[in-house]
C-alpha cells in the first residue's frame, strides 16, 4: 500500500485523515503547522505530536516533495525550478522577488489544452492535470528554500499566482484544496487578495470558484471581439465574450478585490491597434454586451517563441496603447500597466514556461535525476509579510 501523502489534504481533510488514525482532529492543526509553516517532512521532528501518532504517520503516510529536475536564476533574482511530476512530464514554478513582495506563479497541469496561440506551454500539448499535493508541493519547496537562502524566518512568499502551466480552472478539483492550504492561518496563511487564479475563460467554474474560494481573478482576454480571440484563445468558441464578462460581473459579488484583472498580450499587428484598444473600452464600459464591468488591464509583452508566428509589440506601440486605455474614449479611462518581464534569460517570463520541457526533463534524468543549478541564487529583496 502506497503512503498517503500529507501534502494532498488541506486541514479539514488532514482533520478526517486524524480521526481514521484514531487521533483527536486538533492533532491535525499541529501536523499541519509542522509541515507548511515549518517545512518538516520527518515525522519524527515533530515534538509536540505524540510518540504513538508519530509511529502511526511514519508507517502510513509521508510528505512528498516534487523531485527538482533543474534550477535556474536570473540575473534579476527569478528563480525558476523544473519539477519531476513522473511519467515524462515535468512543470516548472517561478519565484519572482520584488522589493515588496515575494510573488510565486505555480503550475496546475503538465502541459496545457486550451492551446492559446501565442502561450509556449500550449504549444506542448496537455499530459495531465496535477494533483493537490503537486500544486501544494510548488509552494512548499519554493518557500523553505528560499527561506534557507536568504536566512529569513519569517514569510518570504507573499503573493501566488496560478499563471504557470496549466488552466487551473480545468484542474478545478485539486485547485481549490490546494488554495485553501495556501489562505489557512496554521499554514502558509496568504491574503484571498494575494493569491489570484488566472483563467482563460471557463464560465461554469468561474461561478463555482466564486461560491467555493472566491481569490483574485485574472481572465487572458487578448483581443477586442469574438472574432479575434477566437483565434488566439480557442476556449472563447465555447464561452464567448459576453457569457465571459457576464461571469465576471458575477464573481465580483464575493471577490475580495473589486475589479477583474484583465490580461492581455501585445501582438505586434494582430491585437494592439489604438482602435483596438478603444473597443476594448466598449467592450468592458457601460454600454458593453454586459453593461460597466469594473476591471483594470495588464499589458503583457509578448516572449516569442519559432512556433507561434507572432512577434512582439513595440515599446512605443504598447505605450500608445496603454495612453488610450487611460484616457478613454467616451467611456472613460481604465487602470491599466504595462508588465514589467522578469527572467527572461532563463526562459521563466509569461507564455515562456515548458516550451521544451520533456526535452530537459530527459536530459536531466540522464544526469541522475540530480538538481543542476546553473547560475548562483542572487538576493532577493526582504518581503514584507
Amino acid at each position: 500500500m502506497s503512503a498517503v501523502n500529507l501534502l494532498d489534504f488541506d486541514l479539514d481533510a488532514l482533520g478526517a485523515y486524524c480521526e481514521q488514525l484514531g487521533e483527536k482532529r486538533f492533532r491535525a492543526t499541529q501536523l499541519f503547522r509542522w509541515i507548511h509553516q515549518k517545512g518538516a517532512s520527518d515525522f519524527a521532528q515533530m515534538s509536540d505530536l505524540a510518540r504513538s501518532l508519530r509511529d502511526k504517520l511514519a508507517s502510513r503516510a509521508e510528505v512528498r516533495p516534487l523531485a527538482v529536475l533543474s534550477e535556474q536564476a536570473s540575473a534579476d533574482g527569478t528563480v525558476k525550478w523544473l519539477f519531476d511530476v513522473g511519467g515524462g512530464n515535468a512543470v516548472e514554478t517561478v519565484f519572482i522577488p520584488e522589493d515588496d513582495r515575494g510573488t510565486l506563479c505555480i503550475s496546475s497541469q503538465a502541459g496545457c489544452a486550451v492551446g492559446c496561440r501565442f502561450c509556449s506551454t500550449g504549444h506542448q500539448g496537455f499530459s495531465r492535470n496535477l494533483a493537490t499535493g503537486e500544486i501544494v508541493a510548488q509552494l512548499w519547496h519554493a518557500e523553505h528554500e528560499m527561506r534557507r537562502r536568504l536566512g529569513a524566518s519569517e514569510r518570504v512568499i507573499s503573493n501566488v499566482v496560478m499563471m504557470g502551466m496549466g488552466e487551473p480552472l480545468q484542474n478545478y478539483g485539486a485547485l481549490v484544496p490546494a488554495l485553501r492550504v495556501m489562505l489557512d492561518d496554521h499554514a502558509y496563511g496568504l491574503s484571498r487578495r494575494r493569491v489570484t487564479v488566472s483563467t482563460s475563460g471557463v464560465v461554469p467554474m468561474i461561478d463555482r470558484l466564486r461560491e467555493d474560494c472566491p481569490v483574485a481573478l485574472a481572465v487572458s482576454l487578448h483581443a477586442p471581439d469574438d472574432a479575434l480571440r477566437d483565434e488566439l484563445v480557442p476556449l472563447n468558441r465555447k464561452y464567448p465574450l459576453e457569457e465571459l464578462l457576464a461571469a465576471c460581473q458575477r464573481y465580483l459579488e464575493a471577490a475580495p478585490r473589486d475589479f477583474i484583472t484583465f490580461e492581455y498580450c501585445m501582438l505586434d499587428g494582430v491585437n494592439d491597434s489604438e482602435d483596438q484598444a478603444r473597443a476594448l473600452l466598449r467592450l468592458v464600459g457601460s454600454h458593453g454586451p454586459v453593461g460597466r464591468v469594473p476591471c483594470k488591464f495588464n499589458l503583457i509583452p509578448f516572449n516569442p517563441f519559432p512556433a507561434s508566428g507572432l512577434r512582439r509589440s513595440g515599446a512605443a506601440r504598447v505605450q500608445a496603447f496603454a495612453k488610450a486605455l487611460i484616457e478613454g474614449d467616451g467611456e472613460g479611462g481604465v487602470v491599466t500597466t504595462v508588465r514589467k518581464t522578469r527572467g527572461d534569460d532563463i526562459d521563466a517570463a509569461c507564455g515562456q514556461l515548458a516550451g521544451e520541457v520533456q526535452d530537459r526533463t530527459h536530459a536531466a534524468r540522464r544526469m541522475k535525476r540530480a538538481p543542476i543549478s546553473i547560475r548562483p541564487v542572487s538576493p532577493a529583496p526582504e518581503t514584507r509579510r
